[in-house]
């Protein structure tokens, strides 16, 4: 193998994209290639994710697909990134795969590869403390026009949802050092971003301490969250920041007050509520009752008017029945959400529920509670955009409609889509746009004079 030519392409969240850009830059760093094209490329690498059945049934699909290029032509495949014993074991029978990288094992990408190519196997014991706070992102042909990107503050996990695999592939929740994310996002503005989203399995759980007292002059050795944005948005004020996910076990009055205080932060907050039933919650182990959760939208809408909120919910879980899911959607027509991320339960590999919890709901009712639950956020959806009609609001310009070319397309602080007609403007610009129609997606505006 000549030339080391990668390949990358992710499966799963927010988080794995970047992963992703992390790794292509310990790449870069060592001396390897980037292409756009798989076909070009002599190592493809498969960013893995195991938190939902879906994206491991996308992947096994992908494999499927390579079989053929990789019989007849000599290349490298590598998963990495979120991936279970039991996933990892079909992959090595099926006899597709090189190498498997976890998360806290990126830095060593290169050998595992490099070992690859000799047909050996390389052993690496996991950094369970690993953040990544030195590594710069690097940029690339790919990422050359985005404006917009994200940056991993914690990673891991400490909640132990019964659900959830990730404190199992990523590991115990760890923290990092508040001035490289400060470093960094500065690094990320002079190279022409103009958004970040700070992201974290629960933000709001990050807290970094400082063994030895600093000698810095304002630098503070102890940072939670609320502290780490107050001073990521002096720090950057023509930044804007966004972040996710929250946890509504963890998200304090503080973090809101800081949001409240600073227009670069943008107003939309992410709060997954997973159901509406307190039965479900505990067996889910989410930590928060429905009261609790209503508690905290009040207290959002209270400290910061203008916010969107959006959710993840999960129908069919473990002993659901009709009476939890109607308390699922009666929550929904109490807070009407702006928009969520809605999926019916699958049972995750090495998770208490899949130990210990019945997959006892069939699947034809998980299919018409998770159509009625859609539906309903369709409805609110459209309810919520109708808010904005006649609003002025400021937009960063992110690219073209896919739509109509003739359109950009951007995002307002509330992290909704609007489109309007290209004007003198470009990439990157703020416009100052008013809303004139809207669909349950989209907002639909004009340019101001």
């Amino acid at each position: 193998m000549k030339k080391k030519i990668f390949y990358i392409e992710n499966y799963g969240c927010q988080m794995n994209i970047s992963d992703s850009d992390l790794i292509t830059s310990i790449l870069l760093n060592n001396g390897f290639i980037l292409s756009e094209n798989l076909d070009q490329a002599n190592i493809i690498l498969l960013n893995s994710c195991s938190i939902r059945e879906k994206a491991e049934l996308t992947l096994k699909k992908k494999l499927e697909q390579l079989k053929f290029l990789k019989k007849n032509k000599k290349i490298l495949i590598g998963i990495i990134g979120c991936f279970s014993t039991i996933i990892k074991n079909f992959f090595l029978q099926e006899k597709m795969v090189d190498f498997f990288v976890n998360p806290d094992s990126y830095r060593e990408i290169p050998n595992f590869i490099y070992y690859s190519i000799k047909g050996k196997q390389y052993y690496h014991t996991p950094n369970k403390n690993e953040t990544y706070s030195d590594i710069s992102f690097a940029k690339t042909k790919q990422n050359n026009n985005k404006i917009t990107t994200f940056l991993s503050i914690t990673r891991g996990c400490n909640n132990m949802c019964t659900f959830c695999i990730v404190p199992f592939t990523r590991g115990r929740e760890r923290s990092s050092d508040p001035y490289s994310i400060i470093k960094e996002s500065k690094h990320l503005y002079q190279n022409g971003y103009k958004e970040i989203t700070l992201l974290g399995q629960n933000v709001d759980s990050y807290l970094w301490k400082e063994e030895k007292e600093s000698m810095i002059q304002n630098r503070e050795n102890i940072v939670d969250f609320s502290k780490l944005l107050d001073l990521l948005a002096q720090e950057i004020p023509l930044m804007r920041i966004r972040f996710s996910t929250s946890n509504p076990h963890d998200m304090s009055s503080k973090v809101l007050e800081v949001i409240s205080k600073h227009e670069n932060i943008c107003k939309h907050i992410h709060l997954p509520v997973q159901s509406g039933s307190n039965k479900i919650l505990k067996l889910m182990n989410r930590k928060y009752t429905r009261e609790k959760y209503l508690f905290l939208i009040r207290k959002i809408r209270n400290i910061i008017p203008n916010c969107s909120i959006s959710h993840d919910i999960m129908t069919g879980f473990c002993n659901e029945n009709e009476k939890d899911h109607q308390e699922t959607i009666s929550l929904m027509n109490e807070i009407k959400y702006n928009y969520g991320y809605m999926f019916s339960y699958s049972p995750r590999p090495g998770t208490y529920a899949y130990r210990k919890l019945e997959d006892n709901v069939p699947k034809h009712i998980k299919k018409r509670r998770l159509k009625e639950i859609i539906d309903l956020q369709i409805k609110h959806s459209f309810y919520r955009m109708q808010e904005h009609l006649g609003n002025v609001e400021e937009v960063l310009i992110e690219g073209e409609s896919k739509k109509n070319k003739q359109y950009w397309y951007g995002r307002n602080t509330q992290n909704l889509i609007v489109v309007f007609p290209k004007k003198s403007l470009n990439i990157g610009d703020l416009a100052n746009v008013e809303i004139i129609d809207t669909t349950s997606a989209t907002l639909i505006g004009r340019i101001c004079k």
